[in-house]
């Protein structure tokens, strides 16, 4: 009998459809499974922690009117979506410029797991989303209309940009927009939306946060190098070659362990908390040196900066004096 399902030959794809597969209807929880898992969730610890700091600061130095649980909760209902939409970007682009191809760790649409209407209406839902949690957040919020929108939109856009229109990942600026993004912007976001004002000295607090934040960006990229190359783009770990983007790594990763000692022996000894996860990391610089367990390292330095992070806003909720912050 002559087999009439096309099977796909080429690693990367074109920007037509591909032709769906004939399949049984799905469970509406597995299909909702499917959804979340094209969100990548074991990413977006890097949105979500920066915001938990920016409010764990807000509530050691509030404003006049107070800390608020609420408004917290409709900030990471606006910070959250859009970093999975960001997610979603991404896929799709990576898709349709043939990058992604039957080796590459974001199976969604390679595999037809989703199509891509179903991919451009999952983003467009999450952008949607996020700026319908905004509009309540602007009435809740002390700060201005203006500010927020300035700071929130700002992010909203550097999230499409990252692989959406000029493509900033593509020409080796993706790195500089992680360091800044799921920095310093998540947590004076959160801190502004709290207290209406900005003490700038919290923007040192986001740079341990988005060192770490940053490796698992370079550690995916480093992974993929030889993929990227045949794609034609330019990322940070193809200019400065596989040797140099070892030390890079292990200096994003390691970087921030120095900044707690150093926080500890002048200010708080709670910020040695985040120290528990040293072995950790550790462990995956070793992964990181072998081609072998390379391939994992992007999700283990991710679900490493997720506890990294949770000990780190510890930290600074009970720390008896924070540094830089007089008040």
């Amino acid at each position: 009998m002559e087999n009439t399902m096309d099977i796909p030959t080429a690693e990367g794809n074109l920007l037509e459809q591909p032709k769906e597969v004939n399949m049984p209807t799905r469970n509406p929880l597995i299909k909702m499974r499917t959804y979340v898992l094209a969100l990548r969730p074991w990413s977006l610890s890097a949105s979500l922690l920066p915001t938990l700091l920016g409010a764990a600061l807000a509530y050691r130095l509030p404003g006049e009117s107070g800390f608020s649980w609420l408004t917290l909760l409709l900030t990471l209902c606006t910070v959250v979506p859009v970093h999975g939409a960001g997610n979603v970007v991404n896929t799709y682009f990576d898709f349709v410029k043939g990058i992604d191809n039957r080796k590459s760790d974001d199976r969604t649409l390679v595999d037809h797991i989703l199509s891509i209407d179903e991919v451009v209406s999952l983003g467009a839902i999450l952008y949607l989303a996020g700026c319908v949690c905004f509009v309540p957040l602007i009435v809740l919020s002390p700060a201005r209309m203006e500010h927020l929108a300035l700071v929130y939109f700002g992010g909203l856009s550097s999230s499409f940009l990252y692989t959406g229109g000029i493509g900033l990942k593509y020409i080796a600026l993706g790195d500089i927009l992680v360091l800044v993004i799921f920095g310093p912007v998540s947590v004076v976001f959160a801190f502004l939306v709290q207290t209406g004002r900005v003490d700038w000295p919290i923007i040192y607090y986001a740079v341990p946060l988005a060192l770490n934040t940053e490796a698992i960006l370079h550690s995916n990229n480093t992974r993929d190098l030889e993929t990227d190359s045949k794609a034609e783009i330019v990322t940070l770990a193809i200019l400065i070659g596989r040797t140099a983007s070892y030390l890079l790594y292990a200096f994003l990763l390691f970087t921030p362990y120095i900044v707690f000692v150093v926080a500890s022996v002048r200010c708080s000894l709670w910020f040695l908390l985040p120290m528990l996860t040293l072995p950790r990391a550790f462990e995956i610089e070793r992964r990181f040196r072998c081609s072998e367990t390379m391939r994992c390292v992007p999700r283990q330095t991710a679900r490493l900066n997720f506890y990294f992070g949770m000990l780190y806003v510890i930290s600074c909720l009970f720390g008896s004096k924070l540094p830089f912050l007089l008040r």
